[in-house]
């Protein structure tokens, strides 16, 4: 039975292959190729992740990126009008991705890597800018830094200990 559960759960997840970087690595004999695939899995309702697979073969480096994604997931708390809850920075080594909510019917306004997360998390209004390093690794993972530091209009309510109409007024 609970076979049957983490399958229903991974058929309703998506993804998206951030990347694929062929890598490789000189030994005594010569060159061994590799692969290392970035993937981006989110099943568009406030939960994202991203993980690193790599292997001989791309499929195997896709399915082990796909799976390390799974396991790396965060849940995103969003507004009524499937924006944030409020703007923020997310920093991971040089990259920072400025994250900004926006009013309903913007869209996604953000580049690849952004776009991807944004895209598998649920968001449909949302301004980003991509600042320091443009490394589509880091900014994946600098996005979804972001998005786990948001918090809703109730969680900063109970921390205030004040009612959700005082924190968004």
């Amino acid at each position: 039975m609970k076979r049957n559960q983490e399958d229903a759960e991974r058929n309703e997840l998506q993804d998206n292959v951030v990347t694929i970087k062929r890598v490789t690595k000189v030994v005594k004999g010569g060159r061994i190729m590799r692969f290392s695939a970035l993937v981006v899995v989110g099943d568009g309702q406030g939960h994202v992740g991203a993980g690193l697979g790599k292997a001989a073969e791309i499929p195997d480096a896709i399915r082990k990126g796909r799976d390390a994604a799974q396991k790396a997931m965060v849940s995103v708390a969003l507004d009524p009008n499937n924006s944030i809850t409020h703007d923020i920075i997310g920093k991971h080594t040089g990259a920072q991705v400025l994250l900004k909510k926006a009013p309903e019917g913007t869209g996604i306004i953000a580049g690849g890597p952004a776009r991807a997360v944004c895209e598998l998390a649920g968001i449909q209004n949302i301004r980003t800018k991509s600042l320091g390093s443009s490394n589509k690794q880091n900014v994946v993972l600098a996005t979804i830094d972001a998005l786990s530091q948001l918090s809703s209009p109730e969680e900063v309510a109970k921390k205030r200990g004040k009612t959700v109409d005082e924190v968004l007024a």
